[in-house]
């Protein structure tokens, strides 16, 4: 075993990573380098954006989004305040080229906003992707072929010349077909694989494009430089962008755009480091989607403006609203911590964090502070939608509180009451403490089903029928001591009737002093959820019902709070948890041990151990002993099978160790006993 285990560790610190030596820095640095970016400290003002979300985001989607649900999308990002917006590749497949006229056709796109397409340099592609254009209001042609070494030589076995000319040909098709259209369009091009492509053959390529279009101040055109595989550090970058920036032609006419990706997680990084090295635009999608690690996240960068004093020209006031809509659209997550729209972003689960920043809030609000100054918070949470109270003080998770309630709401949908959140806190706690383990989601969710929602040991409710009259009058079935019995009470609702019921049955008292209810998942087919909290003797009890039916969802959350009740509980005529203990032990007696057992109910081994022997009067190893002696009575009995076979079968690998054990519980051996098959064995 020490062999083995230093053999893995040999392998994963000196052979695992070997590989390295395979790889090198495919960048190139330009023929001059000047570094007059890294003169400036901040961005002044906001750069172009250009949301690529419906193009190179949704091509990134395991299932590409509906027509419906792009429409919606494109007006989300009208309503944030994107004016020029990438809407496909229209020549790529029918969808994204009924989408585009679905658009235009309904007037969809808004006098100052652009759409943006994008076409490779082949003629009816082109002529295509104008047909699609026909009719907006205004329309950028988005250009594109790959200039990189291993594009050249790998893929299309060309030399400089004949892939520059490509990019020109492809330049003088845009020109002739826009004359012929005559619609108002923009023209854009992109060196593809910018990133392993020289940097002065870049420049040149982008030269000749626009020598082709000969742009003006009064008609710019876009040169456009991407990270296809982001290969270098932002620094690199922000030098190549430079250099480009200096040796354009028709530099005054020309907007200077870059499309990062974010392959080395740089892709923020290398959008600002480039508008600080001359670029005027920005390409990139809501919360970084895109191909491969995605593209750069403009959420981020725009807010990092924001976060200076620099309005970002975009509008990101209900952020939890575009999380949630950006979600549903594309079936993609938003981190926990993606900045400024994660959910636990602003939160503060370190007490001393929650004291600064809530010192900090009253030292604003008694000072009447110009600018935001609180500890811990770059920016305040109010701006984009998120609140002091659930977002950033919340309850410090080494209580158990406030973590558990967020799995539970992110991993499962369950959003606890307010008061709620304190009992079932201390209810994982104290199985955490049993258990001297963390607890997964699902462990968490487990504790959850058992105490509040499925608890019901004392009795059930199987059904309701209700009659409305003056008062709503409910006959409610009571499962209680293996009998069924139908109560009939009136009440003010149907809640309240079963609740009078219930009261009359047991004859008890106690307020219905909270409920909650919210929709577990979305659609037609979505459950109810609902929590009662019932007050008895100053006291809170709790149940959660999760049902289709609203009703039914009520009914089983106040069954589960009244099982709770101290005083029907001596009432009850079994220890469910432990049938259910006992129940597993003898499912499992072939395999089951104390530390597996102590895994499965959350449970450790000592507390486990006593549970056993004051709930049975039996230790686990006496019970587990008796049901294999059991089993191997039957056996013995009822089947032709050796000792051996039998040992085996019911657990022990030893056959000797086996025949002991069954002298020792019956005073014979088993084969005396098979032999002989004494009357009282058998009752």
């Amino acid at each position: 075993m020490y062999v083995s285990a230093f053999v893995k560790l040999l392998y994963w610190g000196v052979i695992g990573m070997e590989n390295f030596q395979k790889y090198k820095r495919m960048y190139f640095m330009p023929p001059k380098v000047t570094y007059d970016w890294v003169k400036k400290d901040y961005i002044d003002k906001a750069p172009r954006w250009c949301s690529v979300d419906l193009r190179d985001g949704n091509q990134s989607l395991i299932e590409p989004m509906s027509l419906e649900e792009k429409l919606e999308f494109f007006n989300m990002l009208v309503k944030i305040g994107f004016k020029e917006i990438e809407v496909g590749f229209p020549a790529a497949s029918e969808t994204e080229y009924q989408f585009i006229r679905t658009l235009i056709e309904k007037n969809m796109i808004p006098n100052d906003v652009s759409i943006q397409v994008l076409t490779q340099a082949r003629e009816h592609i082109i002529r295509k992707t104008f047909q699609a254009v026909k009719g907006a209001p205004h329309a950028v042609i988005h250009l594109y072929n790959s200039t990189s070494v291993a594009q050249r030589e790998q893929v299309f076995g060309k030399s400089k010349d004949e892939i520059k000319q490509l990019a020109v040909n492809g330049a003088e098709l845009l020109k002739e077909i826009a004359k012929e259209e005559k619609g108002n369009y923009s023209f854009q091009y992109s060196p593809e694989s910018f990133p392993g492509t020289e940097v002065d053959y870049a420049v040149e390529v982008c030269n000749a494009v626009l020598d082709v279009w000969k742009p003006t101040k009064e008609e710019k055109a876009i040169i456009n430089i991407p990270t296809t595989v982001e290969n270098a550090m932002p620094h690199v970058f922000a030098c190549q962008v430079e250099y480009i920036h200096k040796n354009l032609k028709y530099r005054e006419a020309v907007t200077l755009c870059l499309h990062p990706h974010n392959d080395r997680g740089s892709g923020v990084s290398d959008a600002e480091f480039g508008i600080l090295a001359g670029a005027d635009r920005i390409e990139g999608t809501l919360f970084g989607n895109g191909e491969r690690t995605g593209n750069l996240d403009i959420v981020t960068v725009a807010m990092n403006l924001y976060s200076h004093g620099v309005d970002p020209n975009l509008n990101f006031r209900n952020m939890p609203e575009i999380v949630e809509n950006y979600e549903r659209l594309t079936n993609m997550q938003v981190g926990m911590r993606q900045p400024y729209a994660g959910e636990l972003v602003f939160t503060a689960f370190s007490g001393s964090h929650q004291d600064a920043i809530s010192k900090g809030i009253k030292w604003r609000e008694n000072k009447e502070c110009e600018y935001w100054e609180v500890p811990y918070l770059p920016i305040d949470p109010m701006d984009v939608g998120r609140q002091y109270d659930s977002d950033v003080i919340r309850i410090n998770s080494q209580s158990g509180k406030g973590g558990v309630a967020y799995i539970l709401q992110k991993n499962f949908g369950i959003s606890l009451p307010k008061q709620m959140k304190e009992a079932f806190g201390y209810t994982v706690k104290d199985v955490s403490d049993k258990a001297h383990r963390e607890l997964t989601p699902e462990g968490i969710y487990k504790i959850l089903e058992e105490k509040f929602i499925r608890n019901s040991h004392v009795f059930q409710i199987p059904e309701c029928h209700f009659i409305q009259g003056e008062q709503m009058a409910a006959d409610t079935t009571i499962c209680h001591g293996g009998k069924i019995q139908c109560i009939t009470a009136h009440g003010n609702g149907r809640l309240d009737a079963v609740s009078n019921a219930i009261k009359q049955y047991f004859d008890i008292d106690y307020d219905l002093d909270v409920y909650e209810e919210h929709s577990l998942t979305r659609g037609s087919s979505s459950k109810a959820v609902t929590y009662v909290g019932i007050k008895c003797h100053n006291k809170l009890y709790w149940g959660v019902g999760i049902e289709n039916d609203i009703i039914n969802s009520s009914i089983a959350a106040l069954a589960v709070a009244v099982n709770q009740l101290e005083e029907i509980k001596n009432m009850k005529r079994s220890d469910g948890r432990m049938t259910e203990v006992l129940n597993y032990i003898q499912s499992n007696y072939k395999t089951v041990t104390l530390e597996k057992l102590s895994e499965t109910f959350y449970l450790s081994k000592p507390y486990l151990s006593k549970y056993i022997k004051e709930s049975t009067n039996s230790t686990f190893v006496d019970i587990v002993k008796q049901i294999r002696m059991d089993k191997a009575k039957s056996l013995l009995k009822g089947s032709g099978m050796t000792v051996e076979n039998i040992a085996e079968q019911v657990g022990y690998e030893n056959v000797e160790h086996f025949i002991r054990l069954f002298k020792k519980a019956y005073g014979i051996t088993p084969v005396e006993f098979r032999n002989n098959i004494p009357k009282r064995m058998e009752q």
